[in-house]
């Protein structure tokens, strides 16, 4: 049996989710949860404040004691709304990834909707294949309809309940106004999706996640619903918290105080929901983003990579020439597999980087000839990419970009630090490799002798091939000149 473990870095609470797989069998084994408030410690420049910081930092030295026996293959981190709008995030990572002992992603919106979507797909065995689903988190609301396990409508609105509390109901005063405010301003986020999503259809609506379940849990304590939340159950818990008319005033039957403090914004974005998709009832979900990164790890280890798919999906979106790909990525991986062990490109995440530069590096070809590596990295870097992180999406589009014609250390500057000099390894190779493809032949490329000393390279190729093909030559002694500017040296090409 194999445990795996998912890490939900949220921006009301962190969440820690440990499975156990055996065969094609997932068992939930534990559960952690820290409500870590990080959306709240956002400042008005954008920066995460120093409190925030020191909560999450000790809540993830925590996680970090229940991982300390997990390999890296074992474990997957994602931070959600608030890293991904924090101006500093960059150092806080730094410091959380060495708290907590593992690798942490950032994902874009769609793809925490796409996980969330996932995680509750698994969860709700026998429900209709056709549903709406809703997770409103602290900092941001997604809404997505699929069929079965396949999302096939994915939005992320940049609102959620830490937020809207602060927004509307910072001083702790909760009145009919200031209710009705939020659910207005709600309903501005949520009007542009009202009729796509109506029109797409649903034969049940799921929430999902801390606002919902508890919001679930008050209206079946107080017996204004039975399972699930109702528009009418949702109305009467409406007005009783304006009855309340304070935070600290707000005694629910089923209201963890965890959650009171954030409580209010999260009702009136629910309230909104209801009111913008016609919602009579809806159901709950028992698992979320946390489990839709457990199951998304399965489909890696089974070969089920949602990321391959999606590459497989612009390769016949924008036409690319495949076989061509295809040769291109032999002779990367033919390349790097010389120097892994020097140039300590030794992760599978290097590989697959490689991979999918390769086979994606003639995409702005769909666009134009004339600077179809920059066209190409803005497809790469500007696209839905499901499956991929942030950095992941940025790597690959630095690849792409830096695949022919000048290379300058700019290019490679809005990559994380730790990051960027992989990266020009990585590109160096790549270049390497659509250069010995260049004539497109459909005949197997030799591929030469590699060595690398720090960032220095010297390549031997078979004398007949290489007298051969002059144009490879020359392309050879223009590649000298090109990496320079990045720090790499190409001494000579040895014949054997």
């Amino acid at each position: 049996m194999e445990s795996l473990a998912a890490v939900d870095l949220g921006s009301n609470s962190f969440h820690m989710v440990i499975a156990r797989l055996d065969g094609d069998a997932l068992q939930i084994v534990d559960r952690i949860r820290e409500p870590v408030r990080l959306a709240a410690g956002l400042q008005d420049d954008g920066s995460l404040d120093e409190a925030s910081q020191a909560r999450a930092l000790e809540a993830l030295a925590r996680f970090g004691q229940r991982l300390r026996d997990f390999g890296a293959d074992q474990v997957r981190v994602v931070g959600t709304n608030t890293l991904r709008k924090a101006k500093n995030s960059r150092p806080f990572l730094h410091a959380a990834s060495d708290a907590l002992g593992h690798h942490i992603e950032i994902i874009p919106g769609r793809e925490e909707a796409r996980l969330i979507y996932l995680g509750v797909s698994h969860g709700v065995a026998g429900a209709p294949a056709r549903r709406l689903v809703v997770d409103i988190g602290g900092g941001s609301t997604e809404c997505i309809i699929g069929d079965s396990f396949d999302a096939v409508a994915v939005h992320s609105l940049y609102m959620g309940c830490v937020g809207f509390t602060t927004q509307f109901f910072g001083d702790g005063k909760i009145s009919r106004k200031r209710m009705s405010n939020a659910k207005l301003a709600a309903s501005l986020e949520l009007q542009p999706l009202r009729v796509s999503l109506k029109t797409r259809g649903w034969e049940r609506a799921l929430g999902a996640s801390g606002t919902i379940r508890a919001v679930a849990a008050i209206l079946n304590e107080a017996g204004w619903a039975h399972g699930t939340i109702t528009a009418e159950g949702l109305g009467k818990l409406e007005q009783a918290m304006i009855t309340a008319g304070r935070l600290e005033q707000l005694e629910l039957p089923g209201l963890d105080p965890d959650r009171r403090a954030v409580f209010p914004g999260g009702v009136a974005i629910l309230s909104a929901v209801f009111d913008q998709f016609d919602i009579d009832e809806m159901w709950i979900s028992p698992t979320a983003l946390r489990e839709g990164l457990i199951y998304d790890m399965v489909g890696r280890i089974h070969d089920e990579d949602p990321r391959d798919r999606t590459i497989a999906m612009l390769l016949t979106r924008y036409s690319i020439d495949q076989a061509h790909a295809d040769r291109v990525q032999e002779t990367a991986l033919g390349l790097l597999g010389q120097v892994a062990d020097s140039w300590d490109l030794k992760s599978p995440d290097d590989a697959h980087a490689l991979i999918w530069a390769a086979q994606l590096h003639e995409i702005g070809l769909a666009v134009n000839y004339t600077g179809h590596h920059k066209h190409g990295a803005y497809l790469v870097a500007s696209s839905d990419l499901p499956g991929f992180s942030r950095d992941e999406q940025l790597l690959m589009a630095t690849l792409v970009r830096g695949h022919r014609r000048k290379l300058d250390n700019v290019y490679f500057d809005a990559l994380p630090s730790d990051l960027q000099l992989d990266a020009k390894r990585l590109t160096v190779l790549l270049r390497l490799s659509v250069l010995l493809n260049r004539n497109r032949d459909p005949e197997d490329v030799p591929i030469p002798e590699l060595e690398a000393k720090e960032n220095n390279l010297r390549l031997a190729f078979d004398r007949e091939w290489l007298e051969a093909h002059p144009l490879v030559h020359a392309d050879l002694e223009r590649e000298q000149k090109s990496i320079k500017p990045i720090g790499f040296r190409l001494d000579g090409f040895e014949l054997e």
